[in-house]
């Protein structure tokens, strides 16, 4: 009889730490609308983000960073301490002049000085008359 007694009296603390722990007030959720802007700015960054960090990884980029004196795993973490605006900006950059092309200005760089020669060379040989400190012989 007495270790029935005690077995009830365990099992009746044990349902009343049950029972308390069940009714202790937990903190309740909130829950609210989400604005679709900030939504996709938020995965807009973590896009560029992921686009970045993809960047870096790549063998030619690391080697140009070892090569320039920068430990690729530093580059990786400067990165990762950039806010959401830096990171789209340097990832919107990517973007503009990928590695091994030339840009807008370079290209009418070229153009001009592919026009100048072609005239120089054809005042030079007496087709044109554009550019006066040419002399010209006598005979044309």
């Amino acid at each position: 009889m007495r270790r029935r007694r005690t077995s009830f009296k365990l099992t009746a603390l044990a349902m009343a730490v049950v029972v308390t722990w069940v009714t202790v007030p937990v903190s309740v959720a909130q829950a609210g609308l989400i604005e679709t802007e900030r939504v996709i700015a938020e995965s807009a960054a973590a896009a560029s983000r992921d686009r970045v960090t993809s960047f870096q990884l790549r063998e030619d980029v690391q080697a140009q960073m070892i090569r320039l004196g920068v430990r690729p795993e530093e580059a990786v973490a400067r990165v990762a301490a950039l806010s959401d605006a830096e990171v789209q900006r340097l990832a919107g950059s990517l973007d503009a002049q990928p590695a091994g092309q030339i840009g807008p200005p370079e290209i009418l760089l070229i153009a001009a000085a592919l026009t100048f020669l072609t005239l120089l060379i054809l005042d030079l040989t007496g087709v044109t008359n554009i550019f006066p400190f040419i002399k010209k012989s006598k005979t044309q």
